[in-house]
């Protein structure tokens, strides 16, 4: 962010972090520990078996209300289901800190900066984590 690098991490997982209307602190601690227990890394055998915990590594998140955008209506899409960002600040927040607590190293930018993310895609993984508000069972 203006020309200085704000966040960075070495082997592990970018979490691109959105939040609707609706969505709660527990919600995001939940989030968090499907984050940390998420088997993406390979093991010995080269098999999927191995979390971000696991291998040591760390995430950098990154808050995306634009993970909310909405198209249906045309070409310019609409952010109305995105939450309100002091709401969204929180859980983003609530979100890092729990993994900090689970032991995972995290990295940030800045809340609502216009930031350029670098990253190295190792692996066919790309993996969307949703939690729709309400109770809902832990992930396997």
């Amino acid at each position: 962010m203006d020309g200085a690098i704000r966040g960075a991490v070495g082997q592990g997982l970018v979490a691109l972090v959105g939040t609707t209307h609706g969505d709660g602190a527990e919600g995001a601690r939940a989030l968090a520990r499907w984050t940390a227990d998420l088997r993406v890394f390979a093991d010995a055998a080269g098999k999927t078996n191995l979390s971000v915990r696991d291998v040591g590594g760390a995430v950098l998140v990154v808050s995306q209300f634009t993970l909310y955008a909405d198209v249906r209506k045309g070409t310019r899409p609409s952010f109305t289901a995105a939450g309100p960002p002091d709401a969204a600040r929180a859980l983003v927040d609530t979100y890092r800190a729990e993994l900090e607590a689970l032991g995972i190293r995290t990295a940030a930018g800045v809340f609502g900066a216009r930031m350029e993310l670098a990253l190295v895609n190792d692996g066919p993984f790309t993996v969307l984590l949703d939690r729709p508000p309400g109770p809902r069972p832990p992930p396997p």
